[in-house]
C-alpha cells in the first residue's frame, strides 16, 4: 500500500522545521523524534563557516514501520550560502530502505539552478529558476536576528526547501516566554508559531519554544493525525535506539458497507463527512476543512468531485475505457500533455533499460489503447516480488531491482508510457480492498496511473492486477496526481485525514 506520501510529508515538513532553528558556528545540535509520544528517531544540524561561505547540514533519521515490516528513513539536506546569506547551492539526500536519490544544484550568476539529480547510476541534468525572494537556512538565521523575540513580532519568510524543490512561505509570530518540560528539566523558553503555507494543502502549523540565543528546544507539529515533537537533548539520548511506530494503520478509512464485484460496478458515488480539526494547531473549522479538501481532491476523466450540504463532499468514480484507434506517439502541442510526456526526477522514461522495456512491452502494435493495456500487463508481471521493506523507488531503481509495492509499480509504468510516446501521470488516492493484511473492506492508500489515449485520460493499475485482483477500477478515489515527486505530495496534506466515507452507492452495469 502507499506510504510514501506520509514520508514526503513528515520530511518536508521536518526538514523545513529544523531550517529555523539556528545553530552556532562549528556546533552539533541534536534532537530527539517522537510521534504519538514514541521516539522513533532523531535530528542532527550542525553549521559550519569556511572560506567565505556558510554550510548547513541538516539530517532527519526516522523509523516506522508497515504492516511490521521495519523502514529506516534518513534525509540529508545540505545549505551552501555566503555569510550575507545569499543562496549558493545545496544538497538533499533521500535514503529509503535500499534506493536512495540524491539532488544537486547550484545557483549560478543569472539566477537559475543548475540540477543534478541522480539514482540507481542514472543521472539527469536540468536548469530551472530559482524562487524569486527564497531563502535558505543561512538566510533564515540572519532575518530571526533581525527581528529578535520581542513578543507580538511578526514577520514572513520564503524558504526553499531541496527535498520538495520548492519555496514555503511562511508566517512566523512571536509568542510570549512559558515553561516547558523538557524531558523532565523544566525552562523558560519563548513560544515561536510557524504557519507554512503549502500549495493546495492550506496551512501547515508548528510550534516552537526557543531559548534567548533563538536555539529551538522543542518543536510540535500535527501532521495526517499525528502529533509530532522535536525534542533538543544531548546527543547519547539523540542517538539511542528508537521505537518502531507503526504507520501502515494512518492509511485506512473503513468503507461504511462492503462491495461486492467493485471491479464490475460502473460506477461508484462516495460521500465523504468532512471532520473539524478539533486537537490540530490550527483548528480549522469544517467550513475551512471543506474548502481545503475541495481544492486538494481532483476532478478527473474518471471522477468528479462537487460539494454537498454543510459536512458533505460527493465524488463519482466512473472508469472510462480506452478508446480504440489512437495512435501515438503524442505529437501534439497541449502543455499538460507535454510534460506527461517528459522524464522526471521518479519517472526517467529517457533512460536506455527503461526505453529497452517500453519496446519490449509494446511490441509491435500501432494502437494506444493496446500499447498501455500491454504495458499494464508487461509491469504486472516484470515485478517479480511485491515488497513492503522498499521505502519509495525511482523506475530505473525499479527497472533493476524488480521489486516494490503500489508506488514502484506506478512509476514503472508511468515511465514505459512516456518512453512509448503515451502521456501518463502517477495518482495517489484511495483503492477499496476486500481483505489485506488484516484490514478489511476499507479504502487504502495506493498509487496508480493515468494515461492519454484517444482525447482521454484512462486509469492504470498494475499493482492490484499483479495481486489477480482486477485493475483500476471505481474503488479508486484519486487525491493527487503529478509525476510522483516529493511536491506533488502535498495535495494529500489537503485532505489526508480530514474526512470519512460516510456512506455509498454503487451502479452496476448491464
Amino acid at each position: 500500500m502507499r506510504i510514501r506520501d506520509i514520508f514526503a510529508v513528515f520530511t518536508v515538513v521536518l526538514v523545513f522545521t529544523c531550517g529555523l532553528v539556528r545553530a552556532a558556528e562549528e556546533e552539533k545540535e541534536y534532537y530527539a523524534l517522537y510521534m504519538d509520544g514514541k521516539k522513533v528517531g532523531h535530528a542532527i544540524r550542525s553549521r559550519e563557516v569556511k572560506e567565505q561561505k556558510i554550510k548547513t547540514t541538516e539530517q532527519l533519521i526516522m523509523t516506522m514501520s508497515r504492516a511490521g515490516m521495519a523502514i529506516t528513513v534518513t534525509t540529508t539536506e545540505i545549505y551552501i550560502e555566503s555569510p550575507d546569506g545569499k543562496p549558493l547551492g545545496f544538497e538533499s539526500i533521500q535514503d529509503m530502505s535500499y534506493m536512495t536519490m540524491k539532488v544537486t544544484g547550484s545557483v549560478n550568476e543569472a539566477g537559475m539552478i543548475d540540477l543534478t539529480v541522480s539514482s540507481a547510476g542514472s543521472e539527469q541534468k536540468s536548469t530551472i529558476p530559482w524562487p524569486e525572494g527564497a531563502i535558505m537556512a543561512e538566510g533564515v538565521r540572519l532575518l530571526q536576528e533581525k527581528h529578535g523575540l520581542q513578543k507580538g513580532t511578526v514577520y514572513d519568510v520564503n524558504v526553499f526547501v531541496p527535498s520538495a524543490m520548492q519555496a514555503l512561505e511562511t508566517e512566523i509570530t512571536i509568542g510570549e516566554k512559558k515553561k516547558i518540560d523538557l524531558l523532565g528539566r523544566v525552562v523558560t523558553l519563548t513560544e515561536v508559531k510557524s504557519k507554512t503555507n503549502i500549495p493546495m494543502a492550506g496551512e501547515v502549523e508548528s510550534t516552537e519554544y526557543v531559548d534567548d540565543e533563538m536555539k529551538a528546544q522543542k518543536v510540535i507539529i500535527q501532521v495526517a493525525g499525528i502529533n509530532i515533537e522535536m525534542l533538543a537533548c544531548e546527543k547519547e539520548f539523540a542517538l539511542s535506539d528508537a521505537e518502531v511506530y507503526e504507520i501502515i494503520d494512518k492509511a485506512f478509512i473503513k468503507s461504511p458497507v462492503p462491495i461486492e464485484n467493485v471491479s464490475k460496478a460502473e460506477s461508484i458515488t462516495y460521500y465523504l463527512k468532512v471532520k473539524q480539526d478539533s486537537n490540530s494547531p490550527t483548528g480549522n473549522t469544517l467550513k475551512e476543512n471543506k474548502k481545503i479538501i475541495l481544492e486538494a481532491i481532483p476532478s478527473t476523466d474518471n471522477q468528479t468531485v462537487s460539494a454537498g450540504e454543510d459536512d458533505q463532499i460527493i465524488i463519482t468514480v466512473r472508469p472510462i475505457k480506452a478508446p480504440k484507434g489512437a495512435k501515438f506517439p503524442y505529437k501534439g502541442n497541449d502543455e499538460r500533455l507535454l510534460e506527461a510526456l517528459k522524464p522526471a526526477m521518479y519517472i526517467q522514461s529517457d533512460n536506455a533499460k527503461i526505453i529497452d522495456l517500453a519496446k519490449q512491452a509494446v511490441g509491435d502494435t500501432k494502437d494506444a489503447a493496446e500499447a498501455v493495456r500491454k504495458i499494464e500487463e508487461f509491469v504486472a508481471n516484470y515485478i517479480s516480488r511485491a515488497d513492503l521493506s522498499v521505502g519509495y523507488a525511482s523506475a530505473v531503481e525499479v527497472a533493476e531491482s524488480r521489486q516494490g509495492d503500489c508506488s514502484e509499480f506506478a512509476v514503472l509504468t508511468a515511465a514505459l508510457c512516456r518512453a512509448a510516446g503515451i502521456p501518463a501521470e502517477v495518482v495517489m488516492g484511495m483503492a477499496y480492498i476486500k481483505e489485506w493484511k488484516g484490514f478489511e473492506e476499507c479504502f487504502g492508500g495506493h498509487a496508480w496511473v493515468q494515461a492519454y489515449v484517444g482525447g482521454k485520460w484512462v486509469g492504470l493499475d498494475a499493482s492490484f492486477k499483479s495481486a489477480g485482483i482486477g485493475g483500476f477500477d471505481a474503488g479508486h478515489i484519486a487525491q493527487a496526481v503529478g509525476n510522483g515527486d516529493p511536491e506533488d505530495f502535498f495535495a494529500l496534506i489537503g485532505s489526508f485525514g480530514r474526512f470519512e466515507i460516510e456512506k455509498l452507492q454503487v451502479k452496476t452495469g448491464k
